[in-house]
């Protein structure tokens, strides 16, 4: 069968694009998305790839603002012609699920997340933006929402990233779907001697809610945060910091995973599709302290390979650290990192594949 990928844009390196990754290495076939940033894509395995790009392409500073693009999305996404391919395979995070469909063709989209700012996370992007913005953003993003929830049905297949996006695909779209974990580099972590640090690793983005990470560390001045990772929050973390939380910005890959492996601890606070830095520390044997709801739930073991705390406060983080300390040597990094195996992305590969072989035999 003729074969396409489907990405929704491919201006970065994020979480998405390990997945597309994995898929290219599957099924090596052209790419179709939104736009793509050819200076990002340098030295990655997208660079000198067939990808082909819609007319969003053409716009001015699009790599930097194509977020302003969004009421243009709808008509780039269905703009792009696929009419020559028998299997479609969709990587959706926003509308590349909403690609246009032909009869005869198959559709597999495997969801990251049905579209946050157009859904779930409607309000709290709204609140974000100045005044004007917002006034473009209400119709914007309700729009788009109705364009999500009529596109869906061109989708023959749902695959979810974790049991809280399959929930989410029921709710919204109203829709069932197969759980496939995305694909982790875990062969890359190592384990590495404990030094007296706690480690979280983040975009510096409201929902990631750092914040009240560094206030719990507040109550604990002679324990030590590193906070590696960069964004538009920075500053403002940054002046509300005691002096035992550290600002690393970004690092290089294995200055990170070094960072990481050598925690006593790595802390994570937002609520997550499926959050693949959890399972990165895991495999360094690094035990996890998460906010337990989203994908977390999928990824760590309470009592065995982690603890989550309950609520988004620095509260809840206090009591799970105080937890944490009294039970650290409970915890074992060669069953912490044996568990983090099963989300190898070798596995992923080959669930993916089998699931798209029988549904072609």
């Amino acid at each position: 069968m003729k074969c396409a990928l489907v990405h929704d844009w491919l201006v970065t390196m994020g979480g998405a694009e390990k997945v597309l990754e994995a898929l290219i290495e599957v099924f090596d076939v052209p790419i179709f998305t939104l736009l793509k940033d050819e200076k990002a894509l340098l030295n990655t395995p997208f660079s000198g790839r067939d990808i082909r790009t819609s007319f969003l392409q053409s716009f001015p500073k699009r790599q930097r603002y194509y977020r302003n693009l969004a009421p243009l999305f709808p008509l780039a996404i269905q703009s792009l012609d696929l009419s020559s391919y028998d299997l479609i395979i969709s990587s959706s995070h926003a509308v590349a699920k909403s690609i246009r469909k032909k009869p005869g063709q198959l559709h597999i989209c495997y969801c990251h997340t049905p579209f946050r700012a157009a859904w779930d996370l409607y309000e709290f992007h709204i609140d974000q933006l100045n005044p004007v913005k917002r006034l473009l953003a209400r119709p914007t993003l309700k729009y788009i929402r109705h364009f999500d929830r009529k596109t869906q049905g061109d989708v023959d297949h749902f695959i979810a990233n974790s049991t809280y996006v399959a929930k989410r695909i029921e709710t919204h779209y109203g829709r069932h779907s197969t759980v496939i974990h995305p694909p982790v580099n875990t062969d890359l972590f190592q384990i590495a001697k404990c030094e007296d640090y706690y480690v979280t690793c983040s975009r510096l983005v409201p929902y990631k809610r750092v914040d009240i990470l560094i206030a719990a560390f507040e109550k604990f001045p002679k324990k030590k945060l590193l906070i590696i990772g960069d964004g538009p929050e920075k500053k403002k973390l940054q002046a509300k910091a005691p002096q035992n939380v550290e600002f690393l910005g970004r690092l290089p890959h294995p200055t990170l995973r070094e960072t990481i492996a050598k925690a006593k601890g790595f802390l994570f606070a937002a609520e997550e599709d499926f959050g693949i830095v959890l399972v990165e520390a895991q495999a360094a044997g690094v035990p996890v302290i998460a906010y337990g709801y989203g994908g977390s739930i999928d990824t760590v073991l309470p009592g065995s390979t982690g603890i989550f705390f309950r609520e988004q406060t620095s509260s809840s983080v206090v009591d799970a650290l105080i937890r944490f300390e009294k039970m650290q040597e409970d915890f074992e990094s060669e069953k912490i990192q044996a568990h983090a195996q099963t989300f190898s992305k070798e596995r992923f590969k080959e669930k993916v594949q089998s699931f798209v072989m029988n549904l072609l035999t």
